[in-house]
């Protein structure tokens, strides 16, 4: 995992002042690459990178070129095939003077061009430039577990890892994407290619771009996971079969994830996913002690130690516990905005840069999370939901104006997503300021397309909610803000096993059934662990945390928090209602209030933490 940053100019050629320019874009990514830095400065083109050393750790340094010094990468990431993928190339005659992995790229595009995307199973957001053709090729990994953002400002293409390495280059201004704001409202995070920064992009999972050398840029989707038409049945395959071959894509994806020169560690929450992880690590390399990393919490209520220290010791690994105290919450919560580049709805987020920090301590720089499971395996409440309303357990019922937004929004105005989004918009507005309330069908992100409705026409309820879980939850917070900005704030490299290309490609075609199996979730992947799993962590249920929220972030009477909610700040920045965030503020402040999360919904949190985006990027 690395930082990477560039440009290309398209009315002339790099000179004296770029050199400063790319250098001050690739230091804002140095803890994404401490290890090394370089830039480089060809033709009209200027690239910079960061290094974390992984793999090929004598001869890995980027730029790479390929043979006849035509082609120029910059990588971020890994792809975990490289082994198999550099076998077929030297017998095609290539040549290979690194042990990196990501040194096929250029093999692989000079055998084919942009058509062997899906030969790599891995995370990566790379650019490649031609100097034949005189393009860029950018790309961004199948789950888009690698970030990678964009602009083009008058005659140039500016790319990074992170926005705050874009937003260097003086071409770029700093303007907030209001429509970006409403979609951290109304979802779980951004979506899309969708910032908080108005006119630069993020390119979403599964595309790539090809920018010619007259400024042109063609983006063009190259996977997604699709699920087959309507129910899926056993149709003769008996559950048994699911059941070994995910064990033996899951082993296959662990395997790939260990491939690494440096030591890794691994995640663990004490649930089933991380669980399954650690057993499965020790099954595959016995007696080898692993280190395993967790946080735990003083309240009781939300400690899973117990478990943690149950797998540790059944999966043979070191348990690193890390004791977060809620009230490291508020001094983490900016450091979290700043690495995020958006705001939140919950303050987890500071638990996780806590959790990766502990990570780095122990000089580990690979960590394997269970993250990406309950999207592909039906591990959340509503899946249980949907079923309760095809089985008339609980009602439906909606108005005419909200089946028509449902219709606009999934193509069916019986699926339920979250909330019932009109009724949520009245909330928003009260919130909004008056000049944002003029323009809210500008603002409203309900009015820009979220997902391609054709992926989930005709799909069974439970594969519909999978796909737009996927597509709103997953890749744009859960492995984005969440995974990847938390775990390179301290410079270390998170590897899904549950997102490996291979493994969601089959889970697509597992039936309905296997997956909520009457009432349970995940019923496949419990399977998959009987053998592996001990009993109690087996039988446990589904653990929810949920992080403190604004109230209590407002009942510490932090001097920062009320300069962020004092009525001047928010009268002054102009996007919310003053006397509203007053009463809220006034409501959440009173001792022991607390929010029923997740029916109640904490809009002060992202209040907070939008007023310390301003503060990070746009107020300095």
């Amino acid at each position: 995992m690395c930082g990477i940053c560039g440009y290309v100019r398209f009315d002339k050629g790099v000179n004296g002042e770029d050199h400063q320019i790319i250098q001050r874009m690739n230091d804002k990514l140095l803890h994404r690459g401490p290890d090394a830095q370089d830039t480089v400065l060809f033709d009209n083109v200027a690239f910079g990178f960061t290094r974390l050393s992984i793999i090929g750790l004598n001869n890995g340094m980027q730029p790479l070129s390929n043979e006849d010094d035509s082609l120029v990468l910059i990588c971020n990431g890994e792809i975990f095939n490289y082994i198999e993928l550099k076998e077929e190339l030297v017998q095609r005659g290539h040549v290979f003077k690194t042990d990196t992995d990501i040194e096929v790229i250029l093999h692989l595009y000079e055998d084919h061009g942009t058509k062997f995307l899906n030969k790599l199973n891995g995370q990566f957001a790379f650019a490649l430039y031609d100097k034949r053709k005189k393009k860029l090729f950018c790309a961004r990994d199948q789950m888009g577990i690698i970030p990678f953002f964009y602009t083009k400002v008058k005659n140039t293409f500016i790319f990074g890892s992170e926005i705050k390495s874009v937003i260097q280059h003086p071409l770029v201004k700093r303007e907030v994407d209001k429509i970006g704001l409403d979609q951290i409202f109304t979802f779980a995070g951004l979506v899309g290619q969708r910032t908080m920064f108005r006119d630069i992009s993020s390119l979403e999972n599964g595309h790539f771009l090809m920018i010619n050398d007259n400024g042109d840029i063609k983006k063009e989707q190259y996977w997604d996971l699709i699920y087959p038409k309507g129910t899926i049945h056993l149709n003769g395959k008996g559950e048994e079969y699911y059941r070994g071959r995910l064990e033996e894509l899951f082993e296959k994806s662990i395997q790939l994830r260990l491939r690494t020169d440096v030591p890794y560690g691994l995640y663990l929450s004490g649930g089933l996913d991380s669980s399954m992880i650690a057993m499965k690590v020790n099954q595959l390399n016995p007696g080898i002690s692993n280190e395993a990393f967790s946080i735990d919490f003083v309240d009781s209520m939300h400690s899973e130690s117990h478990y943690q220290k149950m797998v540790a010791k059944e999966s043979n690994s070191h348990l690193n516990q890390n004791m977060f105290l809620f009230q490291d919450i508020t001094e983490r919560l900016r450091d979290s905005i700043y690495h995020s580049e958006c705001p939140i709805k919950e303050t987890y987020n500071t638990a996780s840069m806590a959790l990766s920090g502990s990570v780095r301590k122990k000089n580990i720089k690979v960590v394997l999370s269970g993250e990406g499971a309950d999207e592909f395996f039906a591990g959340y409440v509503g899946y249980r939901f949907d079923k309760m309303r095809e089985m008339k357990l609980v009602q439906n019922e909606c108005d005419d104006a909200e089946k028509a937004l449902r219709r606009k929004l999934w193509g069916d105005e019986t699926f339920y997503y979250e909330r019932n989004f009109l009724e949520f918009e009245q909330e928003k507005r009260a919130l909004y300021s008056k000049a944002v309330n003029a323009s809210f069908d500008e603002v409203n992100c309900l009015n820009y397309p979220l997902i391609d409705k054709k992926k989930i026409e005709g799909l069974d309820v439970l594969n519909k909610r999978a796909y737009i879980d996927y597509k709103i939850r997953l890749v744009d917070h859960l492995v984005s803000d969440h995974g990847d900005r938390m775990a390179m704030a301290n410079s270390v490299e998170v590897r899904y096993p549950f997102l490996d290309k291979d493994l969601i490609e089959f889970s697509a075609q597992v039936p309905s059934e296997l997956k909520l199996n009457e009432f349970t979730e995940k019923y496949i992947l419990r399977k998959m662990g009987e053998k592996i799993l001990p009993k109690a962590v087996m039988e446990r249920e589904k653990f929810h945390f949920i992080a403190p929220g604004s109230p209590y972030l407002v009942q510490r009477n932090n001097e920062y928090i009320n300069d962020l909610l004092s009525f001047d700040t928010i009268k002054r920045q102009g996007y919310f209602n003053p006397e509203e965030i007053e009463k809220l503020k006034n409501t959440y402040s009173q001792p022991g209030y607390k929010i029923n999360a997740p029916y109640e919904n904490d809009l002060l949190i992202t209040v907070i933490t939008f007023g310390m985006l301003l503060d990070v990027f746009f107020e300095n």
